[in-house]
C-alpha cells in the first residue's frame, strides 16, 4: 500500500496516552489558564485604554489556552476513538473537562467584564488594531450581547463546575455504554465474529446480500433495545440540564442557543424546513422506486443506503490507495488547493481508516491548531459510501486549513457552515463518478449513492430535527420513559418519511451519537443547511470555472466573522429567508431523481 491507514498520532504528543510530552502539555495549560484567570481580574478596562495593550494580552493568553485545549482533547479523543477499552483515555478526558471549568469560569468574568463596558468606550477599543483584525470586532460584539443574560459571575461558576459531573458526564456516559455494545455475526464461511458498533452499522447498511442486512438489523435493533433504559437515562439527564440552564438565564424557547450558536435567523431554519416539506413526493418516489429494484413494495429502513446490483454489473470497490487518488484528482479539477491540501493528508498519514474491531462507530475531522493539522476517523470499506465520507472529512480539513493564520476568535465557525466544505467536497466525488458512468446499470448505482446523502438530509435529519423538538417540549414537563422515547422516535421517523417505509427504526435515537453531544446543542439540523448550502455554492463553481477557488477560499475564511445570513449575501447575492434558494438547491436534486426513475423504469 502507498498509503497508510492508521494515523500518526506520534508526531503530536510520542507514547499515546502514556506520552510525558502529554503530560508537560497539560501541566503547562494548567498555568496558562491561572495565568489567563489573573490577567482577567486585573483588568480594569478605563485604565487600559487608550491603547488596551492589557487586553490585547489578555487574548493572545486566551489563544494559548484555547489552542491548548483543543490539541488536547483532539489527541485524546482519538486515541479513545481508535481503541473504545482504553480507559486511561477516558479518565484524562474527564481531567480536561476539569480544567476546563477554570477557563469557563474565567471566560464568564472577561465576558461580565465587556459587557459592562460603557458604549463609547468601547467604540475606542473598536478602534485598536487588535479589534480591526478579521472578524475579531464581530465576535466580541457577540459576546457582549449574549453577556447580558449571564447571572452573578458566582453563579455562572457554579454552573461551569456542576457541568462537569453533570452535564459533560452524561455525555461522556454515553460513549461508556456505546463501548458496550456488539454484535455477534456468522460470516458466509461459518466463522464466527462479533462486530464493533461501527462494523456492524456499516455492513448493515451496506452489504450486498439483503439477507445479511436484516439479520444484522434486527440484531441492531435488538442491542440498543435491551440497553434503552440506560441510555434513556442519559438522554433525559442532559436535555434536562440544558432546560434547565436555559430556564435560568431567560431563555424559554430550546431552540435560541442552537440558532445563535449557528448565527442563524429562525426565519431561515423554518423557511428551510418549509420548502422541504412541500417537496417530499419526490423522495418517496425514489425510495419506493429503490424498494422495487430490490424486490420490495415499500423501503426497509436497513436498505436505504443498500447498493443497487442490477443485471451482471458490479459495485466498483476502491482499495484505499485508489481513493486517495481518485479524491486529489477530482479535487484538483475545482482548486488546485484543495487537491494539494488533500494528498499532504494522505502522505503525512492523517487518517484513521483501518476496518478493526474496537473503533468507535462514525467519522470525524479534528482540529490541532498547536501543530496547524487535523486528523480524521473513520472505518474504511472500500465502498463509494467510504470514499464520499473521506472526502467530506477532507473538506472539513481543508475548511480549517485555510484559516490557519486567522486569529483563534475568527476561526471559530458554526457547526452550519461547517459542513459547507464538507459537503462540497462529497459532491465532487459524486458528480465525478457519474461521470465516468459506462452503462445505465452503472450510472442507477451512482445517482443512488448521490441520492443517499439527499435522502439523508432532507428524511432522516428532518426526522431527527422532529424528534429533538419534540423531546425538549415533553422533557420540559417531565422525564420520559425509553418507551415514551422510542414513540417520539418512530413517530417523528413516520413524520418526515412520509409514512412511506416498511419498517422503521425506533431505537434509532439510542444508536446515534450526535443526540448525546453536550456541547453543540441540535446536532441536526446544521447539516441539510450545510448540504443545500454547499449546492448553492456547487452550482456557482460550475459558472466561474477558474475564478471559483479565490472565491471559495475566501467565503470559507469568512465562515466565523459574520452571520450565516451576511455570509449567503456577501458571497452568494441570495436571501436564506426566502423559500427561493432553498428550492433552487433542491430543484437540483430532483432532476437526480428523474433521471433515475426514468433509467430505472425498464427494471421493474
Amino acid at each position: 500500500m502507498k498509503y497508510s491507514m492508521t494515523w500518526d498520532l506520534d508526531s503530536l504528543f510520542k507514547g499515546g496516552i502514556e506520552s510525558p510530552e502529554l503530560q508537560q502539555r497539560l501541566s503547562l495549560l494548567d498555568k496558562q489558564i491561572e495565568t489567563y484567570t489573573e490577567e482577567i481580574s486585573n483588568w480594569k478596562p478605563e485604565a487600559d485604554a487608550p491603547d488596551f495593550s492589557d487586553f490585547t494580552q489578555i487574548l493572545t493568553t486566551q489563544e494559548l489556552v484555547k489552542n491548548g485545549f483543543s490539541q488536547t482533547i483532539s489527541f485524546v479523543n482519538a486515541i479513545q476513538s481508535a481503541d473504545v477499552s482504553n480507559k486511561k483515555a477516558g479518565t484524562t478526558l474527564a481531567s480536561l473537562f476539569n480544567k476546563s471549568t477554570n477557563f469557563e469560569n474565567a471566560n464568564v468574568l472577561l465576558t461580565k467584564k465587556l459587557t459592562g463596558i460603557s458604549d463609547t468606550l468601547w467604540k475606542e477599543l473598536e478602534k485598536t488594531s487588535t479589534l480591526q483584525q478579521p472578524g475579531v470586532a464581530f465576535i466580541l460584539n457577540e459576546t457582549r450581547e449574549q453577556g447580558k443574560r449571564l447571572l452573578s459571575e458566582s453563579e455562572e461558576n457554579i454552573i461551569n463546575q456542576l457541568s462537569t459531573d453533570g452535564f459533560n458526564a452524561w455525555s461522556t456516559h454515553y460513549d461508556s455504554l456505546v463501548a458496550q455494545i456488539s454484535i455477534p455475526f456468522t460470516e458466509k464461511d461459518g466463522t464466527k465474529v462479533i462486530l464493533s458498533a461501527g462494523q456492524a452499522f456499516n455492513k448493515m447498511m451496506g452489504d450486498a446480500d439483503p439477507n445479511v442486512r436484516a439479520e444484522l438489523f434486527e440484531k441492531w435493533e435488538a442491542a440498543w433495545s435491551e440497553k434503552a433504559p440506560l441510555f434513556a437515562d442519559t438522554l433525559n439527564h442532559l436535555d434536562g440540564f440544558r432546560l434547565t440552564e436555559n430556564k435560568l438565564h431567560g431563555i424559554t424557547n430550546h431552540l435560541q442557543v442552537p440558532l445563535e450558536y449557528n448565527r442563524m435567523q429562525e426565519a431561515t431554519l423554518n423557511a428551510m424546513w418549509g420548502t422541504i416539506a412541500k417537496n417530499k413526493q419526490p423522495f418517496v418516489d425514489f425510495l419506493t422506486r429503490k424498494a422495487q429494484l430490490l424486490g420490495k413494495n415499500k423501503m426497509a429502513w436497513q436498505d436505504q443506503d443498500a447498493p443497487i446490483i442490477l443485471g451482471s454489473f458490479e459495485e466498483k470497490r476502491y482499495t484505499f490507495d485508489e481513493a486517495a487518488e481518485f479524491i486529489v484528482e477530482n479535487f484538483n479539477k475545482f482548486s488546485p488547493k484543495m487537491a494539494t491540501f488533500a494528498q499532504m493528508a494522505f502522505d503525512n498519514s492523517w487518517i484513521e481508516a483501518e476496518d478493526r474491531p474496537g473503533k468507535r462507530p462514525g467519522g470525524y475531522c479534528t482540529s490541532l491548531p498547536e501543530n496547524k493539522e487535523s486528523r480524521i476517523f473513520m472505518t474504511y470499506g472500500e465502498s463509494i459510501n467510504e470514499v464520499s465520507t473521506l472526502a467530506h472529512e477532507l473538506g472539513h480539513a481543508f475548511h480549517s486549513h485555510v484559516m490557519w493564520d486567522l486569529p483563534v476568535l475568527s476561526q471559530d465557525y458554526a457547526m452550519n457552515v461547517a459542513e459547507t466544505a464538507s459537503t462540497f467536497a462529497e459532491l465532487i466525488v459524486a458528480d465525478a463518478t457519474l461521470k465516468q458512468a459506462t452503462s445505465d446499470e452503472e450510472k442507477i448505482n451512482l445517482i443512488d449513492v448521490k441520492m443517499q446523502n439527499a435522502i439523508a438530509m432532507f428524511m432522516n435529519i428532518h426526522t431527527r430535527f422532529i424528534f429533538e423538538n419534540n423531546l425538549h417540549e415533553a422533557r420540559k414537563k417531565n422525564v420520559l420513559t425509553d418507551e415514551e422515547i422510542t414513540e417520539l422516535m418512530l413517530n417523528a421517523q413516520k413524520e418526515s418519511y412520509c409514512d412511506s417505509l416498511e419498517t422503521y427504526h425506533p431505537h434509532f435515537w439510542a444508536s446515534k451519537l450526535h443526540f448525546y453531544i453536550d456541547d453543540v446543542p441540535f446536532y441536526n439540523f446544521p447539516y441539510t443547511f450545510g448540504y443545500l448550502f454547499s449546492l448553492g455554492i456547487y452550482a456557482h463553481a460550475q459558472k466561474q470555472g477558474s475564478s471559483f477557488e479565490d472565491e471559495y477560499i475566501a467565503l470559507l475564511r469568512d465562515t466565523a466573522s459574520m452571520t450565516t445570513e451576511e455570509l449567503a449575501k456577501k458571497h452568494l447575492d441570495v436571501d436564506l429567508t426566502k423559500p427561493d434558494f432553498w428550492q433552487n438547491g433542491i430543484d437540483i436534486i430532483k432532476k437526480d431523481i428523474e433521471e433515475f426513475l426514468k433509467i430505472t423504469e425498464k427494471h421493474i
